[in-house]
């Protein structure tokens, strides 16, 4: 089943407990981000109030007792893509209140992660996010009777392999 607009942004508005997400590409080409990734890349400083109702949501989910997690997965040297995350999205993400992990995936090999990005909702409900080669997104879509095992540990396999945000960036 595809999933958009109100049907998908339900999912961040009523999960009870956690929310979880696997970034697996190098490059993510949104077309919401196309202006700011452009400024970025022509060095200029990031808008007032950037992301601030993303950030707000992740607030709200916190200060209510519920976690979001990110697992992004990283190559050096990193892509513009990457870099503007790093100076741009993530930081505020994590000031925000999510859990920002990196696995560098430069030096050694895969764990066994999946190529597949995706969320998992309170640990029983998985949303694939489907891109092409280029980072434009195909779609989102709820996987039906999916094997919540499988993707449990996934994430703790990712988490494990993680540092967080912070401490990479340093």
């Amino acid at each position: 089943m595809q999933l958009d607009g109100d049907a998908w942004q339900a999912y961040f508005r009523d999960f009870k407990r956690s929310a979880f997400r696997l970034e697996v590409h190098q490059t993510y080409a949104m077309p919401a981000e196309a202006d700011t990734v452009r400024d970025f890349l022509a060095g200029a400083d990031r808008p007032e109030g950037f992301n601030t109702s993303w950030h707000q949501t992740i607030q709200e989910h916190a200060a209510a007792g519920r976690s979001m997690t990110r697992a992004k997965i990283v190559r050096r040297p990193l892509t513009s893509y990457s870099r503007y995350l790093f100076e741009w999205c993530i930081p505020g993400n994590v000031s925000a209140g999510e859990d920002y992990q990196i696995v560098d995936l430069t030096d050694r090999p895969n764990p066994g992660l999946p190529e597949q990005d995706f969320w998992l909702f309170d640990e029983s409900t998985v949303v694939h996010l489907n891109y092409r080669p280029d980072g434009t997104q195909i779609n989102r879509e709820l996987i039906q009777d999916p094997d919540i095992g499988k993707y449990l540990a996934w994430r703790d396999l990712a988490l494990e392999s993680a540092v967080p945000f912070s401490a990479y960036r340093t």
